[in-house]
């Protein structure tokens, strides 16, 4: 163990370096980074990593859930030796600076994943556990441990507060992922004071009835501190929670342990007086001594150290077959992916095309992996003949969708895998934070959402979503796909795995009759293209999922009744609107009346329709037949809005083949 002086030290740096953070941008969180800056100081002994190198494979993850403690998490990379500068900290909050007021992914080397919202983190460390089991199952041997991290994770009382949070842990247990190690800096202060006030169970007996291994510290016990995480560098059989009792605002003179010391700056003449108060120049900002450095940026040398002894086990001869295997899955062939075909006629519902899809990429791709939140067999997400999570592709997250995003953005972000969650539509709702942080980090996670409308049926208004499409059209850096057919939906996947973004696939429940094999006036990966086009057209019907057939059906009766009308179909609403305006006014020709028909509320085609025949209400329980002529997508329902669109009066038609 270092010297109690100098772990003392190294505290109280980090301490004051995030006050004055906090302090000179007139904003921040001064509280969590004081109480935990003894824990920090002593961790650095153990943390396992490489700030030349911050993605190295092997190294340890590192999650920090509550976010808002950013002011230590980046004292603590900048001392390490991570691409940060003092003056990168005193540009704390700025427009633009590397030190944004929450950490985030991509931003600063160094911060494994974007945490924010309280909760996130505690699942994304599950997630990066999970990740790492899996990929010690495909690449260690007998002999040699390609992958042999830890993963640790520093929360608070907000983040065990949170319900994602108890749903992540839930599974860790379950799955006794015994290199994950939860620090949990347990100070009992929220911002409206005491945690008693709303929170007052026994957390040790929460995770030990979860399957964890608890240890009850004082966090600012540095002998205490070492101890506990110098036994948890020795194989384990669980997952660990090791339960810091600390002050918030820790070394403040005459604000430690209040709760006002959690989100607002302690004032410059706290900070002197605190700085007086163990030997610090009160006088002096961001005061970091060489000592301290030099502790610090002992992590680059060990660092080097490790690193290069991995390397040189990669290249170890009977290490061939775990070699080729990393190669692939470090660089995923797309090309390798036997698609499959569909017959035109034929009655597919798109979450069953979905699952020929699924499973031809999966045995394509080696780092392919997913599951459902209980409900593979109504998503039909199964990997048939693939295996069970550790060891298979199929990951069975239990009725726990909120921690389901969360755990596969982290198992995104582990560097190996491409991850696919799924459940019905209508629950996305519960994966709407995940979902959006994935945006926010610009993740490959797939999002698989059935029963995407009103067709649902009988089960009624709280399974049949109404104003989801609309809700993930405006996330920004996330695709909605909502494919019209089977062979629609293959082109949706091919052009999803070609961008750097999350996306979401929203498919039915019923049968859609599949289209022509091949689309004659345009390109799916466009995100919209004219599926029917007509010389003279007044009117063009613009459609998304089920209602595209629907769309070309009323197409012809409209034709019969003299109004040529163009079909474009709109499988990605975003991909379209990234289009230019030619291509766009190509497809969806200005000239004509424009009607959007989408069994949801659609408020978002008012962009580029003049109306729109959507929902403007929740649905009911009936069978979806009835359901779909209630609330008039129906072709007549279609025909009569058109009609009154173009102010003329109804007329009947009698087709009985509409050729498509």
């Amino acid at each position: 163990m270092q010297d109690i002086k100098l772990l003392e030290k190294k505290a109280n740096t980090i301490r004051f370096l995030a006050a004055d953070m906090v302090q000179e941008a007139n904003s921040g969180h001064p509280g969590a980074p004081m109480g935990m800056a003894d824990i920090i100081s002593v961790f650095s002994r153990y943390h396992r990593h490489n700030p030349k190198y911050p993605s190295w494979l092997n190294r340890d993850r590192v999650v920090f859930s509550g976010g808002h403690a950013s002011s230590m998490i980046y004292s603590y990379l900048y001392l390490c030796g991570y691409d940060l500068t003092l003056d990168d900290l005193k540009r704390f909050r700025q427009l633009d600076s590397k030190t944004p007021g929450h950490p985030e992914f991509g931003e600063v080397p160094g911060v494994e994943v974007t945490t924010g919202p309280l909760g996130q983190g505690v699942a994304n460390a599950v997630g990066f556990s999970m990740a790492s089991k899996y990929a010690a199952n495909l690449l260690n041997s007998p002999t040699a441990k390609v992958i042999d991290h830890k993963v640790y994770c520093f929360c608070g009382d907000g983040d065990l507060q949170e319900g994602i949070s108890y749903e992540a842990c839930s599974l860790a247990g379950h799955h006794s992922l015994d290199n994950l190690i939860l620090i949990y800096d347990s100070n009992e202060i929220t911002i409206e004071g005491e945690t008693s006030i709303a929170f007052s169970e026994n957390v040790k007996q929460r995770f030990e009835a979860q399957g964890w291994k608890v240890y009850k510290i004082d966090g600012h016990n540095y002998k205490e501190i070492d101890q506990v995480l110098k036994e948890l560098q020795d194989e384990q059989t669980k997952p660990s929670l090791i339960i810091a009792k600390t002050t918030i605002g820790k070394g403040a003179a005459t604000l430690e342990g209040e709760a006002k010391t959690h989100g607002a700056p302690l004032g410059e003449e706290e900070i002197k007086a605190s700085k007086k108060s163990v030997g610090f120049d009160p006088d002096k900002k961001f005061i970091v001594d060489e000592d301290v450095l030099n502790s610090f940026k002992e992590a680059l040398e060990n660092g080097d150290k490790i690193q290069r002894a991995w390397k040189k086990l990669l290249l170890d001869l009977p290490l061939a077959e775990q070699n080729e295997t990393l190669k692939a899955l470090e660089n995923p062939d797309f090309s390798k992916i036997d698609w499959p075909s569909f017959e035109p006629g034929v009655k597919v519902a798109t979450r069953e095309s979905n699952s020929l899809i699924l499973n031809a990429i999966a045995k394509a791709i080696p780092g392919f992996i997913g599951g459902s939140a209980d409900l593979a067999p109504s998503n039909k997400t199964t990997l048939k003949n693939m295996g069970d999570f550790p060891k298979g592709k199929n990951i069975h997250f239990g009725i726990r969708e909120h921690a389901m995003g969360a755990i596969c953005n982290a198992i995104s972000l582990y560097g190996l895998f491409i991850p696919f969650s799924a459940t019905f539509f209508v629950f996305s709702d519960y994966m709407k934070p995940a979902a959006r942080l994935a945006a926010l980090m610009k993740l490959r996670n797939y999002f698989i959402w059935t029963h995407d409308s009103i067709g649902v049926g009988e089960d009624g208004p709280t399974h049949q979503p109404i104003e989801q499409l609309s809700q993930f059209r405006a996330l920004p850096n996330f695709y909605t796909f909502r494919p019209a057919d089977a062979s629609e939906n293959v082109a949706c996947w091919q052009k999803a795995l070609s961008l750097d973004a999350p996306c979401g696939f929203v498919l039915s429940r019923q049968g859609l009759e599949t289209l022509k094999p091949k689309f004659d006036f345009g390109d799916p990966s466009f995100g919209g293209y004219l599926i029917k086009k007509r010389e003279n057209a007044e009117v063009t019907i613009i459609a998304s999922g089920s209602e595209v057939m629907l769309s070309l059906q009323s197409a012809c009766h409209l034709e019969e009744a003299g109004i040529m009308t163009n079909v474009v179909s709109v499988p990605c609403f975003e991909l379209f609107d990234e289009q230019s305006d030619e291509y766009k006014k190509e497809v969806i020709d200005p000239s004509t009346v424009i009607l959007a028909v989408e069994a949801a509320s659609g408020v978002e085609w008012y962009k580029y329709a003049d109306e729109v025949l959507g929902m403007e209400s929740f649905g009911a329980s009936a069978n979806a037949n009835d359901l779909f002529a209630k609330y008039h997508f129906t072709i007549r329902g279609i025909k009569q809005k058109v009609f009154d669109m173009l102010d003329r009066p109804y007329k009947e038609t009698s087709i009985k083949n509409c050729t498509i």
